[in-house]
């Protein structure tokens, strides 16, 4: 019976074979040290600033921005109030407006 080498695991980010000695672990899968950055900023990410979300790996200042609370009051003071609903950076989720629904009943 020939040698037949391991199945090496896939990174999610390019699908090419990751060897231990370029391994990084996050979101239950392998990643190349190249291809851990943030999905948004594209900063080299680590242990400590890395999250993810649905498998794609975002620091925690982009996932704070992307995913976290939208709107007045969140933000830590009256400087940094705003309406910003994350436009420029893809969020398509958030359907806040202030303008009364048309309910003809």
């Amino acid at each position: 019976m020939p040698f037949k080498m391991p199945e090496q695991p896939k990174c999610p980010k390019c699908s090419k074979s990751v060897y231990a000695a370029e391994e990084m672990l996050a979101a239950g899968a392998k990643w190349h040290k190249q291809c851990f950055k943030c999905g948004l900023c594209h900063k080299r990410l680590d242990s400590t600033n890395a999250t993810e979300h649905q498998g794609e790996l975002f620091c925690k200042q982009c996932y704070g921005r992307k995913f976290g609370p939208k709107g007045y009051g969140f933000g830590g003071g009256a400087g940094t109030l705003t309406m910003d609903k994350g436009e420029h950076l893809g969020n398509t989720e958030c359907e806040m407006t202030n303008r009364p629904q048309n309910t003809n009943v």
